[in-house]
């Protein structure tokens, strides 16, 4: 995609969103790493169901542990691979309270430490609940930065420093937010919705869908 493409397609996708959100539901930045490693492999509704109630009750390392990993699972136990993501939590609850006073850090290096925390939520994390111009490269942006031309890799971490080139610094805040949410609802993995596509005649993608 060329340089011009690439501005016009993220100011397109500004102009229909100019604040995005995030999905997960979330109280502060502890509840947000909490949801994030939660979604791995799940859906955020399905865990924004799930994390209604624990919410309500858990806002802190400190609440996780006095919680248990056994009444974590009765929260969770809708999601999958909850057990190991039960483990992981309590144990990144455990880590940030023992060595972190019970904040989350605002770096990524010292994120990744945590257990069941890997780049992708740490990028999500630092973007989200600190304002960092990180992006965090799941499917959806795979998918998004392969088929559009945008920024084409055969990894996410070679996405994800291709995007790192290529976004303008105006929509670097957000455009992890933007490319989740045109890959969840517009340029979906089975037959992506070109007719309707707002960044259609930007895109790089040949096999373009018909009504």
């Amino acid at each position: 995609m060329k340089k011009a493409d690439i501005q016009r397609f993220f100011e397109i996708l500004r102009t229909e969103n100019p604040e995005p959100k995030g999905e997960l539901n979330y109280t502060n930045p502890y509840t947000l790493l909490v949801a994030v490693a939660l979604s791995a492999q799940a859906t955020d509704i399905g865990v924004n169901k799930a994390t209604e109630k624990l919410f309500k009750i858990v806002k802190t390392p400190q609440d996780m542990l006095k919680l248990g990993e056994d009444g974590l699972k009765d929260h969770i136990k809708t999601i999958g691979l909850y057990n190991t993501k039960a483990k992981n939590v309590m144990a990144a609850a455990e880590m940030l309270v023992r060595d972190y006073g019970g904040k989350v850090p605002e770096d990524r290096d010292e994120l990744v430490k945590l257990p069941g925390v890997g780049r992708k939520t740490a990028n999500v994390v630092l973007n989200i609940a600190f304002g960092h111009e990180t992006i965090a490269v799941d499917t959806h942006l795979f998918r998004v930065s392969n088929r559009t031309g945008l920024a084409p890799g055969a990894t996410p971490e070679a996405v994800e420093a291709k995007l790192e080139k290529v976004i303008p610094p105006e929509f670097r805040r957000h455009a992890h937010h933007w490319l989740i949410l045109h890959g969840r609802y517009i340029c979906k993995a089975r037959k992506p919705s070109c007719p309707v596509c707002p960044v259609r005649d930007v895109c790089g993608f040949k096999d373009k869908t018909e009504y």
